[in-house]
């Protein structure tokens, strides 16, 4: 006589709502827990995020993290920690790590790997398991405004031995790397963060560039993917990869279909960045997401108030009521959100297993170096005039972080002096710079005509002018030394500085 498999219990409302909590990564003000996340915590929240609003000290962290773990010792504590432009954990004084554009020039994986492990175990220590990391976009599109050193490079091979090795050395650490975005952010002019991306190619294309490096990232055993809000009409013509179960079915459906074979945590960008709130809202898109096979909802880079998160867990609680959401996905998105955040405890020690690294960062700067001197150079012996030509920041990077080479000049060469510009019109800069050499920083020249003409005016008067480019180095090289960073963390602009200052 045949058996069938005795029938799931019925989902309560209590269980749904607890399987709501579950799937949101939220963030919150202050630099404690507030009583309402605590509170949360008690009732299912399975993770919280945090952001540089709530960062001041080490210590201090360590503390509200510990606090956090104290309520729910199995939580995923996450941070949008890249290293390189994009920092929270040292968002006062910029990172001790170059990005990953310099990782990928320097094109050696194992230091890759070894500044991810040093990054991991730092996160690690202030009780951060879980990393909105790293970026596996390849830049084919050098215009890009939100991706540019974020990306390890143009060529999808490099990209994809170096987010494996980034993945490997984060996880090494007992921190989960997320991988991002889904199904690639490169190809982009638009900044997701004010409106919805596009990238107008085929299928084919796609496979052969934007999904390597993800495919490699499955290799190496990353623990959680984040989608993209871009549209992509070759996999969905209408509905961004958050929102498409296309394109979260691609990730999904097995190899041997096509597909990338993933059964792991699929994690939202930012659900209230403009391409989803302007068109959806955050409820709603919170709903959609999780219907097309999204597990968790990052949210609070924006929004992180006790009222925003009731919101999204009632939407999903509703959703489930009128049935256009399955109880069976939102609890089969929770116990994904459950099995990292299982994983994450069972790897609590592994940082300690790593031997500290304090200068790893440091080094790799130095070796990502791109110098290009004039005949007759000499380095500098008297403290030059820092010039930094400064555009708007994108909201990933911030407007917090400090960037450029002024405050390492000065250690070097005391005395320095530094003035920021925002035009074309050189004559104040030079007005103020006097007899001193000029050292001219700038971020991304080739996406900004007025800071390359500024640049052509100013080398065009001081021909022994310096120029250090701390973006994507586009521009040929100009002035008397020329030092292509490949990024603007702390470390880099250290590195440029000894080089300026002949240390």
């Amino acid at each position: 006589m045949s058996r069938t498999a005795a029938a799931a219990p019925p989902h309560s409302d209590a269980d749904t709502a607890r399987d709501a909590l579950a799937v949101l990564q939220p963030g919150f003000g202050g630099t404690t827990p507030p009583d309402w996340v605590l509170r949360l915590l008690d009732e299912g929240l399975g993770s919280v995020a945090l952001f540089s609003r709530n960062i001041r000290t080490p210590e201090q962290v360590a503390a509200l993290t510990a606090r956090l773990r104290a309520q729910r010792p199995d939580l995923l504590v996450t941070a949008d920690e890249e290293g390189g432009d994009v920092t929270r954990i040292e968002v006062r004084e910029g990172s001790s790590f170059p990005g990953n554009l310099a990782l990928g020039a320097v094109d050696d994986p194992d230091l890759t790997r070894a500044v991810a492990a040093e990054l991991g175990r730092r996160l690690a220590l202030l009780g951060v398991n879980f990393d909105w990391a790293p970026s596996a976009d390849v830049n084919s599109d050098p215009d890009n405004p939100v991706i540019g050193t974020r990306s390890f490079g143009e060529d999808p091979a490099l990209v994809a031995r170096h987010t494996a090795a980034y993945i490997e050395g984060m996880q090494s650490a007992g921190v989960a790397a997320c991988v991002k975005h889904f199904p690639g952010h490169g190809d982009t002019a638009v900044d997701s963060h004010h409106a919805m991306p596009r990238i107008d190619v085929d299928a084919a294309t796609l496979d052969a560039r934007e999904l390597v490096p993800f495919r490699a990232a499955l290799a190496a055993g990353a623990k959680a993917v984040m989608s993209a809000h871009i549209l992509v009409p070759a996999l969905d013509g209408a509905l961004p990869a958050t929102l498409s179960p296309a394109i979260l079915g691609l990730l999904r459906a097995p190899r041997e279909q096509g597909g990338l074979g993933y059964d792991g945590l699929i994690v939202t960008d930012g659900i209230e960045m403009r391409a989803i709130s302007g068109a959806y809202g955050i409820a709603r898109g919170t709903v959609m997401a999780i219907a097309a096979g999204a597990d968790a909802i990052c949210v609070g880079g924006g929004l992180h108030d006790e009222q925003t998160v009731l919101d999204l867990r009632d939407a999903l609680v509703a959703a489930v009521r009128d049935g256009s959401l399955p109880a069976e996905r939102l609890a089969d998105a929770a116990r994904r959100v459950r099995d990292v955040a299982a994983w994450a405890a069972e790897r609590s020690g592994a940082a300690e297993g790593i031997a500290p690294g304090p200068e790893v960062g440091l080094q790799a700067a130095r070796r990502a170096l791109r110098i290009t001197r004039a005949e007759g150079f000499t380095a500098l012996d008297g403290p030059p005039f820092v010039a930094s030509f400064a555009a708007e920041a994108n909201i990933a990077v911030g407007t917090e972080t400090p960037w450029g080479v002024a405050p390492a000049l000065e250690r070097l060469l005391p005395g320095t002096r530094s003035g920021t510009y925002r035009g074309s019109d050189v004559e104040a800069l030079l007005a103020e710079a006097g007899e001193r050499r000029v050292v001219a920083v700038v971020r991304d020249a080739h996406r900004h005509p007025w800071m390359a003409q500024a640049l052509d005016a100013l080398v065009a008067r001081r021909p022994e002018t310096v120029v250090v480019e701390m973006g994507v180095p586009q521009s040929p090289p100009r002035g008397a030394l020329h030092i292509a960073t490949h990024g603007a963390s702390r470390v880099c602009g250290q590195a440029a500085a000894e080089v300026i200052a002949g240390a």
